[in-house]
């Protein structure tokens, strides 16, 4: 089956960052992502617009723009396009994911680099990776796909060709170019219950890194609390502490936990109520547990139930229809965190449990 990517934009055949025009001045950039890589978890959040695309520096052996396509040197030179105000020189940049096996493309639409809610000096960063004993290094990008519901093929193939017609062009891109303000293509968040197979590891490797925590915590329940707040910290990156040592005399949680949002004197603290239940996937956390935890959180808290197996549907939807304020963290978001944060194979999960092992020792 031929590349529908070809005739349809007219870049190359093969890869997941693609371009027309030269390598150093590209007029056209393609982005193409799978969305299920592991250990590169590109990620498309609807709600805001906002698309993580990781490098092509994916495995270990080369310098961080040293790659056969060239796609770091790309990114870090239209990340710096965009930095310096020369939006005019910035390409276009259309991303499509794979829908399936073979050579299904879905279009998702025209991204620009960086995020309204991010700021310049974090949208394009160099990340360390371990891979067997050696590490290197890789971008993590941050796009904005732009509101711009249909884009017109004369525009692109113009554009192209190095030869723009600005009248065909969206009007979010002209916005974007002429001024730098980003409009977002948003979509109202639904409240989604998510089935038992949502909330757990879909692979083998993922079943594997899992399966780490849950045998170290097997009979050592305060051990698994100690973990499920490190778990918090890398999911609420702006939690300030988390007290898992007070005898709480209502019971019906493992610690207290305190996030900062905002900043400097300009921030505020909001508490949180932590639950951890380190259970195997046949177990479901119940209603019993959820409804213990939700009568237990205090006017202006919140609560995070985090579990290494998955929530009951019937508990999961009571929570999702009566707005509890409760942050469900299952056995598959666990993963996803390890991963994002560098932990992608058993031994190294090992290690960051060793690691708070020690801490608590300590």
């Amino acid at each position: 089956m031929a590349d529908p990517l070809v005739p349809l934009v007219g870049v190359s055949r093969q890869g997941g960052f693609r371009y027309r025009g030269t390598n150093k001045e590209p007029a056209l950039l393609v982005l193409t992502s799978n969305l299920a890589e592991p250990d590169w978890p590109d990620e498309l959040d609807p709600t805001t617009g906002r698309f993580v695309y990781y490098g092509d520096n994916r495995e270990p052996g080369r310098q961080l723009h040293d790659t056969p396509r060239y796609g770091n040197l790309l990114l870090r030179h239209v990340f710096e396009l965009a930095h310096m105000g020369c939006r005019d020189r910035v390409p276009p940049i259309l991303v499509f994911t794979t829908e399936s096996p073979g050579r299904s493309f879905r279009f998702r639409g025209l991204a620009v680099p960086g995020h309204p809610a991010m700021p310049s000096t974090e949208d394009l960063v160099a990340i360390w990776k371990t891979a067997g004993n050696e590490r290197f290094q890789n971008y993590r990008a941050v796009f904005t796909i732009l509101d711009a519901a249909v884009i017109d093929r004369t525009w692109i193939h113009a554009v192209g060709s190095g030869t723009e017609h600005a009248d065909n062009a969206p009007t979010a891109w002209r916005t974007w170019v002429s001024t730098g303000v980003v409009k977002p293509l948003e979509a109202p968040r639904t409240h989604l219950v998510r089935t038992k197979r949502q909330q757990l590891p879909s692979s083998d490797e993922d079943c594997a890194l899992i399966e780490v925590i849950k045998k170290q915590y097997h009979h050592n329940a305060f051990g698994f609390e100690v973990c499920a707040a490190a778990i918090v910290r890398l999911l609420l990156q702006n939690v300030v502490r988390i007290d898992l040592t007070r005898p709480w005399r209502d019971g019906g949680r493992d610690g207290i936990g305190t996030l900062r949002l905002g900043r400097g004197a300009a921030s505020i603290e909001a508490a949180f109520a932590l639950e951890a239940k380190c259970y195997s996937n046949t177990n479901a956390v119940g209603v019993t547990h959820v409804s213990r935890l939700i009568s237990r959180i205090k006017h202006r808290e919140f609560g995070v139930l985090v579990t290494t197996s998955y929530v009951d549907s019937q508990a999961y939807k009571e929570v999702v229809d009566d707005g509890h304020p409760v942050i469900f963290v299952t056995a598959r978001d666990i993963v996803q965190l390890l991963r994002d944060a560098g932990y992608s194979t058993p031994s190294l999960v090992n290690q960051w449990l060793e690691g708070l092992t020690l801490t608590v020792n300590s």
